[in-house]
Order: C-alpha cells, then structure tokens, then sequence
C-alpha cells in the first residue's frame, strides 16, 4: 500500500507534464503569434487526470501515513509541500472547469491558470526530492 503512493503521483507528474504542454501550445498561439493546434478537449481531460490524482495522492499519502505509522503529518517537508500545493491543485481545477464550461475569449484567468499549474510541476518535482527523503528515512 506505502508504495502506491509514489507510484501514482510520479504517473500524475508525468500525465501533467503532457497537460502542459498541451497548454503551451496554446500559450505559445494566443501570446507569442506561433501557428499551433491547441488540443482543448484532451487538455482538458489530462489535466483532470492529473489534478484530480494529485487530489487523491494528498489523502492517499495521509491515510498510508496513519496506516504504516499510526500518525499523520510527520514527514517535515514532504507534507507540508502537499498543503501548499492543496490550492494551486483546486485552483487548477476550477478554473479549467470553468473555462472549458463557458469558452469565451479570455486573458488573465488562462494566465493564472498556466501560471499556477507551471508552479504545481515544479512543486510536484520538490516533492520528489522530498518523498525520496521519505522513503529512504522511514521505509528503507
């Protein structure tokens, strides 16, 4: 169970990675004049994919924590990232939803969702550090 957690969330890194660069097409198009095809339906449903298993990763690691060691919250760094990255990943969410709902043409909400997404990869790529750190203090 313990390595289910890292497991998924190093998939959800990779299928969020695709997510973005998706969006930088789009990026790319409507900001720097560069022809691309902006892919909207299957960015939108890897980047569901992706937020929505970082959601679970968050719980999930919490409830493998209390399993392997009867308590939440005691891997310093690691967990709190995961709480930072808590509203990014909600953020990410509603906008997207709300964007994909009512499609019209848009500056600053697509900006910060972009923005806050990059934040959240680079986020997710510390967590491997810290996750590493995890593992190698208390499982290995």
């Amino acid at each position: 169970m313990l390595w289910l957690h890292p497991i998924l969330q190093v998939l959800a890194t990779f299928v969020a990675l695709y997510a973005g660069y998706l969006g930088m097409e789009r990026f790319l198009s409507r900001h720097l004049g560069k022809r691309t095809q902006f892919l909207w339906k299957r960015h939108v449903v890897v980047g569901k994919i992706a937020l929505c298993t970082w959601l679970a990763g968050l719980g999930g690691g919490m409830f493998a924590a209390k399993l392997k060691w009867s308590v939440m919250l005691v891997t310093g760094q690691h967990y709190k990232v995961a709480f930072l990255m808590l509203p990014l990943i909600l953020f990410g969410l509603a906008s997207g939803l709300y964007m994909d709902r009512w499609k019209r043409k848009r500056l600053v909400l697509p900006l910060l969702h972009g923005l806050g997404n990059l934040l959240l990869l680079f986020l997710a790529f510390y967590q491997f550090r810290t996750g590493w750190a995890v593992i190698r203090d208390f499982i290995l």
